[in-house]
């Protein structure tokens, strides 16, 4: 009743107490009470408005315990299958983030209330990933609303970069360069070091100010990653974020693919074929691609035996990458479908743990000979210098040999002969 002072001062003070003005005291008053009501109905937590569902967080945490963690769970036969990896490797990561970030551990709120364990927000990151689901989706059976859903999701994939990228989303060492050098010796190709391409990921959300550069032959906004993978399907070399309406040249000259050799830091390489000595590792490559000395290209049209031999090897086994992408696309069906975050930022985070975890589980399953990471063979750091020094002529050098057209035709000849005279014959 504070409300309306000079109502009841005006009442009170009258000396003819109508009893119109009393009915409209009492309105005034019960609709003022009404309000309050509501308003109090409304505030269900601690923020005015918001909603409190009881989702049963530790049963869910039980549930998922024993469905898929205890001793003998239920769903042991179909852990690889729903996780996209063993439960040794999968126990790692969780372990791996939750030492990491402590928005991952298990606490309890101001009353004493456990809150989401670490394997169930882990398990709704790794369910929105392995099957591209709304963030909602997983609440029936985690019990995490679709705010920490996403979240976590959020956290989860930064955290993965931070604490297995420098391992598992690095270029190749000298152990790794000497292993790809052999596998491509053995498969006709000396001195290839995988194969390069792009792929396209649709993206959903837009802002529309920014779709007209984000949509290319697509006819929708698409972002472009470029990788180089290699006969195992390990991703060496992932550069994403660039937009659709670039095409794979343009999005190689922004690419930091050849950063290391035109800086001098690449390990040496050295190999012969058909009586030529070579100095640089190559790619193999579609058409699109120019014709420099780190690329080797089929020949669209070939004439003869040797020239269709050597287009048939080079078409097949530049493949690799072809099927890394299906692989990755496949354990991630997020990368598959379309994109459903606003910003590009948390775009690329999730494309890069993508690509780890596709790396972590072709190591876990054996499908490399030797990728343990213990720094033997690593690059020796190189401490930047601002000083003007002659190695800047050596960088043009290498710049121009890079490009060079001379140097990719002398190498495609030698390669056609190579592969005529080994297998071909």
């Amino acid at each position: 009743m504070d409300r309306y002072p000079d109502i009841l001062e005006d009442i009170l003070h009258s000396d003819e107490n109508s009893d119109d003005e009393w009915d409209m005291l009492l309105a005034e008053t019960k609709r003022e009470e009404e309000s309050r009501s509501k308003r109090r109905n409304k505030h269900r937590g601690s923020v005015p408005g918001h909603r409190i569902i009881r989702r049963g967080r530790v049963e869910g945490h039980e549930r998922l315990y024993h469905d898929y963690f205890a001793p003998n769970c239920v769903y042991d036969a179909f852990f690889r299958r729903r996780f996209r990896m063993g439960r040794p490797l999968f126990l790692r990561i969780v372990n791996g983030v939750e030492q990491y970030d402590p928005y991952f551990v298990q606490t309890t709120d101001a009353i004493g209330n456990l809150g989401l364990s670490s394997l169930q927000k882990v398990t709704a990151a790794f369910r929105i990933l392995t099957y591209g689901t709304p963030a909602d989706s997983v609440d029936e059976y985690v019990r995490i609303g679709e705010s920490t859903a996403i979240e976590s999701l959020r956290r989860f994939v930064q955290a993965v970069i931070a604490v297995f990228g420098d391992e598992y989303l690095r270029p190749p060492n000298n152990n790794d360069i000497a292993r790809l050098l052999a596998i491509g010796e053995q498969r006709g190709f000396p001195g290839m070091l995988g194969s390069i391409d792009c792929m396209h990921w649709k993206w959903k959300n837009c802002p529309t100010a920014w779709q007209g550069m984000y949509t290319g032959h697509c006819h929708e906004p698409t972002i472009i990653l470029e990788a180089v993978a290699s006969q195992d399907l390990w991703i060496w070399h992932a550069f994403f974020g660039l937009p659709e309406s670039l095409n794979d040249i343009n999005v190689l000259a922004r690419s930091p693919v050849f950063a290391t050799l035109t800086e001098g830091r690449a390990p040496p390489i050295n190999y012969r074929i058909n009586g030529h000595d070579y100095t640089m590792g190559y790619y193999l490559a579609d058409g699109i691609y120019p014709n420099w000395s780190t690329f080797v290209k089929t020949i669209p049209c070939p004439h003869g035996l040797k020239r269709k031999h050597y287009a048939a090897a080079q078409e097949s086994i530049r493949k690799d990458v072809e099927r890394a992408f299906g692989v990755l696309q496949a354990r991630f069906a997020i990368v598959r479908g379309p994109a459903r975050f606003w910003d590009e930022e948390t775009l690329a985070y999730i494309m890069k743990a993508c690509i780890i975890m596709h790396n972590m589980i072709i190591e876990d399953e054996g499908a490399t000979n030797d990728n343990d990471f213990d720094g033997s063979g690593e690059n020796p750091i190189v401490q930047v210098s601002h000083v003007h020094t002659p190695e800047f002529v050596d960088f043009i050098q290498t710049h121009h040999q890079i490009r060079s057209n001379a140097s990719h035709s002398q190498l495609q000849s030698d390669l056609i002969e190579h592969l005529w005279q080994r297998y071909g014959q």
